[in-house]
């Protein structure tokens, strides 16, 4: 708003870094409420609880959460719009109505969707704050030795590669905390909570310290142990405050059948 001249301070256009004075008047001038142009799509959505504020669901592997370059249609977005009609935050704008955070496309699991910009405001602080605690799995290539341990590396855009992440000591903090749930011949089944949410954490932190996920083709070199498309990353429970009683909120999805198959034939070998 800011840069489209919505927002002056003194009558003037300033940048967004522009540090208020006493005195200063500050005028808002609304941007119109822009009618969406994503089609609703009747895709199937796994509930796992609604309610008046917030919608979680299951998201299956394969679907990506808004469009976007390449993804004009086929969504999450899509779908909730078909479910939700019109109660969904506008927080996120034209493009991610009610979306309050992500989860890549071939990763599964719980997501949260505000169905009122009250609910959007207040766990998107959460999330800020780091008060809303997420929980995954995930299968990683190497037998892990630490029963627990936490990387703490940030990590920022790949300067070789924009469609990658990477390590980087000028990025942004990210820390990732995880322990050993079992461990395989070749392989390692782990839980794993994060502190900070950036693009491909889990994905990026297990490569870097020499424990690519399964089915990781950014990642992982290319290997590929079981022909699995995407990798074997599911983000299994979510606890936050509920935005309207503030009471805890506990949430859990179990482990998508493809993967519980592999952990089975991996126990038959073990």
């Amino acid at each position: 708003m800011i840069e489209n001249g919505n927002i002056l301070v003194n009558g003037k256009n300033v940048k967004s870094s522009y540090k208020v004075l006493e005195n200063d008047k500050i005028t808002v001038e609304p941007e119109e409420v822009k009618e969406s142009t994503i089609e609703p799509e009747n895709i199937p959505l796994d509930i796992v609880y609604e309610d008046e504020d917030i919608i979680v669901v299951n998201k299956q592997k394969g679907l990506v959460v808004h469009p976007g370059n390449g993804n004009p249609n086929g969504t999450l977005v899509n779908a909730i719009m078909a479910y939700a009609k019109d109660s969904l935050s506008g927080i996120g704008g034209e493009i991610r109505p009610g979306i309050i955070h992500r989860i890549d496309k071939d990763t599964s699991g719980l997501l949260i969707i505000a169905k009122n910009d009250e609910a959007h405001i207040n766990i998107s602080n959460q999330i800020k704050e780091h008060k809303v605690k997420k929980t995954y799995v995930a299968l990683v290539r190497g037998v892990i030795k630490e029963n627990e341990a936490t990387i703490n590396m940030p990590i920022s855009r790949n300067m070789n590669d924009r469609v990658k992440m990477a390590v980087d000591k000028n990025g942004k903090e990210a820390i990732t905390h995880f322990k050993v749930l079992k461990r395989y011949k070749n392989y390692t089944y782990i839980e794993v909570n994060i502190e900070t949410g950036r693009t491909h954490q889990i994905r990026v932190h297990m490569a870097q310290i020499g424990y690519p996920i399964i089915g990781d083709i950014v990642y992982s070199n290319g290997k590929n142990q079981f022909n699995v498309v995407g990798q074997m990353l599911h983000s299994k429970e979510l606890k936050f405050i509920h935005p309207r009683t503030n009471k805890e909120i506990d949430l859990q999805a179990d482990i998508p059948e493809y993967f519980k198959k592999i952990l089975e034939e991996l126990d038959k070998t073990n």
